[in-house]
């Protein structure tokens, strides 16, 4: 199972530094803990994304959200607007991939009704891995 992890990096940010990205790591590790996964993890495929210049820059902007719909599950975490995540959920959406969303925006269109689960925060999240969640939603996926 390859695991696309979507989540905030700019958000809406004015400058042009990166959110904590630690959120990552909880993520791979609740996934890891009770599956077996590839953890596909932007971040790390591109560490140094916000030095790329504009055409890289578009580039794996695209690359990445097609990649999202690509995998076998996206999680995708919002705890506040996202445009990119928003994108990769939408193309994950369009390709049939299972969407895991974690975030408080419950009332946002995009989280509401894109998602096939959507849990408030990483501590749930876990909680709902660690008891067999994301092991069911694979299975009644396929």
């Amino acid at each position: 199972m390859r695991v696309f992890i979507a989540g905030i990096m700019q958000g809406s940010r004015l400058d042009r530094y990166i959110d904590d990205q630690d959120y990552r790591r909880v993520i791979a590790e609740a996934i890891l803990e009770q599956n077996d996964a590839e953890i596909v993890d932007p971040n790390e495929l591109h560490p140094d994304g916000v030095d790329y210049d504009d055409e890289q820059a578009r580039r794996v902007l695209i690359e990445m959200a097609n990649l999202a719909g690509r995998c076998d599950l996206v999680v995708a975490y919002a705890p506040r607007a996202s445009m990119g995540t928003a994108i990769e959920i939408w193309q994950a959406f369009q390709a049939g991939v299972p969407i895991v969303t974690i975030s408080p925006m419950a009332a946002n269109w995009v989280v509401r009704h894109l998602s096939d689960v959507l849990l408030p925060d990483l501590e749930t999240f876990r909680g709902w891995v660690a008891a067999g969640g994301l092991g069911e939603l694979v299975s009644s996926q396929s």
